[in-house]
């Protein structure tokens, strides 16, 4: 009896499991073939170049923009255009012609070469003097001469502190010269020593023009509260590049003018 339930059982579930099975396998899809790994690898790859970037909109209006600025239309770029080739030759034919007028091996130092002077006093006269123009961009109000040596101490001195003395939107563009060379004694007096003067070795200086055309004189301006102090730093910055400078405090003789020479002293720069 036991038996003939357990085989009816066996039967009835057999059945049961028989009609649940799934119509396909669940067994894994078989491994492509190597062949065909081979075949996918030599495939050509797509192009992978990239694709040209769009110009942008503000290069097209730059290159669309007309000569006239004011027919630009609003938020119109500015982008500045290439330098005409014209323009840089100007550029290099104006340095050409400063360098073919610089004297001194320094195209700052602009004017002519005059060589040996000879003076009329024992002691005077110079050797392979310059007639100077301009310096550093600031020009003398009389050609001047000079030793190399005074020119070179007369830049440093502008580029140290005499071109921006009196601001930098207003410099100073001119020297007003009151003596350079001249075969004299000191201060003029008979008997006196050789002056500086008579070696090309200084040069007085009794004002400075600036950009808006005033003229700042050392007679005038030393006596003003503005003009003074700004004028005592242009003094006080020579005394190095020179080896003598006197001012209006100095005495009776320089009180219209700074004197300045490279003469060298034992104790050092002579400045008063």
């Amino acid at each position: 009896m036991i038996r003939a339930g357990a085989l009816l059982a066996a039967v009835v579930f057999g059945g049961a499991a028989a009609a649940a099975a799934p119509e396909t396998s669940l067994a894994p899809p078989a491994r492509p073939s190597a062949d065909a790994g081979i075949a996918a690898a030599l495939a050509p790859a797509p192009d992978l170049r990239p694709a040209s970037r769009p110009q942008s909109d503000q290069r097209l209006a730059a290159a669309a923009r007309p000569a006239d600025l004011s027919l630009l239309a609003p938020g119109a770029s500015l982008h500045p255009s290439a330098r005409p080739d014209s323009l840089a030759g100007q550029v290099l034919f104006k340095r050409r012609q400063r360098r073919k007028g610089s004297v001194c091996g320094d195209i700052d130092i602009q004017g002519d070469s005059v060589g040996h002077v000879s003076g009329t006093l024992p002691g005077c006269g110079a050797r392979d003097a310059v007639r100077v123009r301009e310096i550093a961009g600031v020009r003398l109000s009389q050609a001047s001469l000079m030793t190399c040596n005074t020119a070179r101490a007369l830049k440093t001195w502008i580029n140290r502190e005499v071109e921006t003395a009196f601001g930098r939107r207003n410099k100073v563009v001119s020297l007003r010269v009151a003596a350079h060379y001249a075969c004299r004694p000191r201060n003029n007096r008979p008997g006196a020593r050789i002056s500086e003067h008579g070696k090309a070795r200084a040069i007085d200086i009794s004002g400075f023009t600036l950009a808006s055309g005033e003229t700042i004189t050392v007679l005038k301006g030393w006596q003003n509260r503005k003009t003074r102090k700004k004028l005592t730093k242009i003094w006080r910055a020579a005394c190095g590049p020179f080896g003598t400078v006197l001012g209006p405090e100095a005495d009776r003789h320089h009180r219209d003018h700074f004197h300045l020479d490279i003469a060298r002293h034992r104790g050092g720069t002579y400045c008063r």
